[in-house]
């Protein structure tokens, strides 16, 4: 531990041979449900008669943490505030922690990525009290670091040069702020390197775009009111594919004239976010101005202080990198939804990557308190919700894999990885974003597109031989789509088999085309079909009453739930009862539906994960046995066909990521003409703006 006097340095720009890569986050007008991010109080100090013993206040030097969970949140108010000039005020006697997850340093990101051997904080500060520097260990622990008095009315600077030694598994560092006699005011803090590398890097921001002009608009709004983001920002180029323009949301003008020639609206049909992002790299990489081009979802609130952050990162970093933000929950703003991604390589399935965990929510548990968040994470890849990716690695490896939607980011990401630049997802960057777990891809039309790039991709990256356990769980998965009367997405997934079996040449044009077979096939099923209103369905029906008023269970135990699926697997091969053919036998809210208890059903309506509709299933004994067959059939073939397969795609992926491939798609050929291989004429209806 050290201690440190002020020092006339500058505490809130950048000066000759220092590079500021964090700056601290300070706003008046920060909203509740996310304060605790950004600034937390510390309990344990009196209301007026001083501080007393720092019981819960997480300082303990040689061992866990202590800090309670409960109570930081709500008491900030209580002891300082934020001034609309950026200022944060301690009241006297009281203390705040910046020991939080945009404004706490991740010390170990820093030390594994680039070859600078220790972080200065430099924080300007006026009245009564003391900065106190903490780091954290791999394990969680605290440990006092340094501090620095400040008692003086007039501004004063202060400089703590702090070593990464330490954090070669993890661990962060933070300050807190304690005044003394009288209050205490921050009105700057940065963390930065001496080194000669002062010029930020520019980039070019892709954002792909369907029918969500509103959500888009505010995002080019956002970016426009940011002048340290817009300094290094080449251009904005968003890629509209829908049918609801962005040009015509009555907020673009005001966005279009806050960013002046830096936006650029390009229109094209839809070709996914695969299309869509693709398009982007590729106008970010055939301009030439910009040394990354960052990729965001149109549907993301993005903290702007990550994109500096990554850029930073990007151009310190001892090797070449991606650099990916995580990603919260745009509906609960204070969960971390995905902290890094990890692809299972036995299963070949994404998950959160090892020793993270999906919804931890800051405002119970805070960064201090929660072990598992000093941990360095590494990572496979990185959604596309936002990704640093630098032209140089773009102009190497391609564009993304003609995929639609699903399994494009992953599969550039280990990509990227196998040409030798890695993906670091570094907290402290993230964005707002829909999760996961609000949707249910995987059952209408887009389940073609799990399916057939999660294959794809297999083929191209498993290690394994015949790609693990892949086969054998696609099948798994198609029984259980199935059991659950899903016949609509058990077709799609049939479909997607024989097009991979097919190979790779049909993929840019299954881009422009597919979308519409896949809404074709799926009206041709009951369970293809949906409505918003539960009154157009027939009302439930029953010829007997449930078991002693039980109706079918659903098991919380493992024991239970196999007992389930094997009944249930018996149930597909009899005869359907006659009054499910006319009635519903129940309502099966999302939330409750179960493969496993779906099959005790004959036929049931089912809401789908958004809330919005349902759809009504109905148990089909032939439709079940033809299935079956096929896809027995059909993953046979995959498993023993699998050596020749990946070859065929191996070797065809660097034209199906090359920027010309790419240009046939872009210009929107006619399925003749997608077998010819010749292109249609001038480029899609591409508008640019401004």
């Amino acid at each position: 531990m050290s201690d440190a006097t002020p020092s006339p340095v500058s505490a809130d720009r950048e000066s000759e041979g220092f590079r500021v890569v964090q700056r601290t986050l300070m706003r008046a007008d920060q909203e509740l449900d996310v304060r605790s991010l950004y600034l937390a109080g510390v309990s344990g100090f009196s209301g007026g008669g001083g501080p007393s013993r720092q019981s819960g206040a997480g300082h303990d030097e040689g061992g866990e943490t202590q800090e309670s969970t409960s109570s930081e949140t709500d008491k900030i108010m209580g002891h300082g505030r934020v001034t609309d000039d950026g200022h944060t005020i301690v009241e006297a006697e009281h203390r705040l922690t910046f020991g939080t997850y945009f404004n706490a340093f991740p010390a170990s990101y820093w030390r594994r990525w680039t070859d600078f051997e220790a972080v200065t904080l430099r924080i300007r500060a006026r009245g009564d009290g003391n900065v106190i520097v903490y780091r954290s260990t791999s394990k969680g622990h605290v440990v006092r670091a340094s501090s620095a008095a400040v008692d003086s009315e007039q501004s004063t600077d202060i400089e703590l040069v702090l070593p990464l030694k330490p954090f070669i598994d993890g661990g962060w560092y933070w300050f807190d702020v304690e005044a003394g006699d009288r209050e205490i005011v921050i009105e700057s803090a940065v963390w930065g390197f001496p080194t000669d590398r002062t010029v930020s890097s520019t980039v070019t921001i892709g954002i792909t775009t369907f029918n969500r002009p509103d959500f888009c608009v505010d995002q080019l709004l956002n970016l426009g009111q940011d002048a340290a983001v817009l300094e290094i920002l080449d251009e904005v180029v968003v890629v509209d594919q829908g049918t609801q323009k962005v040009v015509h949301n009555e907020h673009f003008e005001r966005a279009a004239e806050a960013l002046g020639a830096k936006l650029r609206v390009i229109e094209q049909p839809n070709l996914g976010g695969s299309g869509g992002f693709s398009r982007a790299m590729s106008e970010g990489v055939s301009r030439g101005d910009s040394d990354y081009v960052l990729l965001l979802d149109d549907d993301v609130v993005c903290e702007l202080e990550g994109i500096l952050r990554a850029v930073a990162l990007a151009d310190l970093a001892k090797q070449t990198v991606l650099v990916g933000g995580q990603m919260f929950s745009l509906y609960d703003r204070s969960v971390m939804h995905a902290y890094g991604e990890a692809i299972g390589t036995w299963r070949w399935f994404w998950g959160p990557a090892p020793a993270t965990l999906h919804g931890h929510d800051f405002a119970r548990k805070s960064l201090r308190s929660t072990s598992w968040l000093h941990r360095r994470i590494d990572v496979d890849y990185n959604g596309w919700w936002m990704c640093l990716i630098p032209t140089k690695v773009i102009r190497e490896i391609g564009l993304s894999l003609p995929m639609f939607i699903k399994w494009d980011d992953a599969e550039f990401g280990l990509r990227a990885r196998a040409a030798g630049y890695p993906t670091v997802t570094m907290p402290g960057v993230a964005v707002w974003h829909v999760p996961w777990t609000e949707k249910d891809d995987t059952l209408d039309w887009q389940a073609y597109f799990h399916e057939r790039n999660r294959l794809v991709s297999g083929l191209l990256h498993s290690p394994y031989e015949r790609g693990g356990r892949l086969a054998v769980e696609s099948l798994e998965n198609h029984v259980k789509r199935l059991m659950s009367m899903q016949y609509s997405t058990g077709e799609t997934i049939l479909m997607a088999l024989s097009d991979v079996l097919e190979g790779p040449e049909r993929m840019h044009r299954d881009m422009s085309f597919r979308l519409k077979e896949l809404r074709t096939l799926r009206e041709q099923y009951s369970d293809g079909r949906s409505s918003a209103d539960l009154d157009d369905f027939p009302a439930p029906r029953l010829k007997k009453p449930p078991r002693r008023g039980r109706g079918v269970p659903n098991p919380s135990d493992t024991v239970g739930k196999v007992k389930m699926a094997v009944t249930g697997l018996v149930r597909q091969v009899r005869p359907t009862r006659p009054l499910a053919q006319e009635h519903p036998e129940g309502i099966v809210p999302h939330v409750d539906q179960r493969w496993y208890r779906l099959a005790h059903f004959d036929s049931a309506i089912v809401s789908t994960a958004d809330g919005v509709a349902a759809s009504w299933y109905r148990r089909d004994t032939a439709e079940f046995r033809a299935q079956l067959a096929r896809s027995t059939a059909l993953h046979k073939r995959l498993y023993q066909e699998w050596p020749e397969l990946a070859r065929r795609y191996r070797e065809a992926l660097p034209e199906l990521t090359s920027p010309e491939k790419w240009k046939l798609t872009f210009e929107g050929l006619d399925d003749d003409e997608f077998d010819a291989g010749l292109p249609s004429g001038p480029a899609a209806e591409g508008t640019v703006r401004p």
